[in-house]
């Protein structure tokens, strides 16, 4: 049902792209042109101004040496907004656009909407980060190794938890949340204090801070009191409620102390500014590896744990930052590997 569901969005975004864009015949695609995808809003996200900042810079990397005006590349930033509903109309259109060799976005369920419009589209390539697909000839990725992310904001949330109770609320359900994201942040959770349960919660989609407030009384009368908010806008209600309830709240993808001083007690963050430069250029340069994911991490320096922040330093006990700091340290040189599930 949700594949005939999506299939006939699609077509329909498609049938409207044809019937405003049809009378002027269809567009000749550059390959040096690049649309940005922005499945949010800049404003609101830093992940996503960082993804238009990264391609911007690799644009203008590109373009430094040379001097024919006709052969430089060109970009385009398209702000989606929160409401997912229209992702897959908004994404299908600049597909049937056909101005741009390369759409460049980032998020975890991008990659099944690219994968259907490519069906529609064969000629239309996608560079994605921050998620993961495999076997597309048209579709690149790049995805953060997201196992040491929600395994060290588990971890640390196990470490904090006086209740031995957390959970991670979430906006939807899809393949990456739900066998990588909350089951590693669960592990790293009960790995730092044996007999740590996690709750996992949906708030549908990924704006709704009312829902994400409601789902966080809810978890606070249950007994959690750490939580890792995946929800995009809907994270601000959950940061109400956990404030009002006291609740840990635990980030990834991007600095989020400043949110909410004194609850946030870890942030992870990826340097997504490089990783959309590098694939920008990859893309220019003719070396994208289409068909694969490729996953980077703490090693080769995309993802940090961040420790320096003062709010971090003046808010976890010393003794909970040194073992964050040595676990940081194992992951870095390679002494400790995530467990697998």
């Amino acid at each position: 049902m949700k594949n005939r569901k999506t299939s006939l969005i699609l077509s329909f975004a498609a049938a409207l792209t044809v019937l405003f864009s049809g009378c002027s015949g269809k567009k000749e695609s550059n390959a040096l042109s690049i649309a940005v995808f922005v499945p949010g809003i800049m404003a609101d996200s830093p992940t996503y101004a960082n993804l238009a900042k990264g391609v911007q810079v690799g644009i203008d990397e590109y373009n430094a040496s040379i001097t024919d005006e006709s052969k430089k590349a060109k970009v385009y930033i398209m702000e989606a907004g929160t409401n997912q509903a229209e992702w897959s109309t908004k994404l299908t259109a600049l597909a049937a656009d056909g101005s741009y060799g390369a759409i460049i976005s980032s998020n975890p369920s991008i990659p099944e909407l690219a994968q259907e419009i490519v069906k529609q589209f064969p000629e239309q390539k996608f560079v994605l980060l921050d998620g993961a697909l495999d076997g597309n000839q048209n579709i690149a990725c790049i995805s953060y190794d997201q196992k040491e992310q929600t395994y060290l904001s588990g971890y640390i949330s196990g470490l904090l938890s006086k209740s031995h109770k957390v959970a991670v609320v979430a906006a939807q359900e899809y393949p990456v949340m739900n066998n990588i994201l909350y089951p590693y942040y669960a592990l790293g959770a009960s790995d730092a204090v044996a007999g740590t349960t996690c709750d996992f919660r949906v708030v549908g989609n990924w704006y709704d801070g009312t829902k994400g407030a409601e789902i966080t009384d809810a978890l606070a009368q249950a007994g959690v009191d750490v939580i890792m908010p995946i929800c995009g806008g809907a994270a601000q209600g959950v940061i109400s409620s956990a404030k009002e309830n006291g609740i840990l709240l635990s980030f990834i993808d991007e600095n989020s102390f400043a949110k909410a001083p004194g609850t946030v007690i870890s942030s992870c963050s990826t340097e997504q500014a490089l990783a959309s430069k590098e694939a920008t250029l990859a893309y220019l340069n003719g070396k994208t590896e289409w068909g694969k994911t490729k996953t980077v991490g703490i090693k080769e320096g995309y993802i940090k744990f961040i420790q320096d922040d003062p709010l971090y330093v003046s808010n976890v006990p010393e003794e909970v930052r040194n073992t964050m700091s040595s676990l940081v340290k194992q992951l870095t040189d390679g002494s400790k590997e995530i467990p697998q599930l």
